[in-house]
């Protein structure tokens, strides 16, 4: 049971860091705050499309990444 716990949450993990990478970016970084790009960081702006999901699937595996890491933990004793 332990080790196929570990499995699943390496594979979450990975998942995780594919579907956070695929994202795009929010602010024109550090340029776009000094000229003015700051006010699209705080203003609301929703996500569409291909963002939205991943951004929905982003949540999803995240909240997995954590039940599965406490899991392991708790299985461990």
């Amino acid at each position: 049971m332990h080790a196929l716990i570990i499995t699943l949450l390496v594979i979450v993990s990975i998942a995780l860091i594919v579907v956070v990478l695929l994202q795009s970016g929010k602010s024109a970084g550090l340029s776009g705050a000094i000229s003015g790009g700051a006010e699209q960081l705080f203003g609301k702006q929703k996500a569409r499309g291909m963002d939205l999901i991943l951004h929905r699937i982003t949540i999803v595996l995240s909240v997995l990444f954590f039940l599965l890491s406490i899991s392991v933990v708790y299985l461990k004793f």
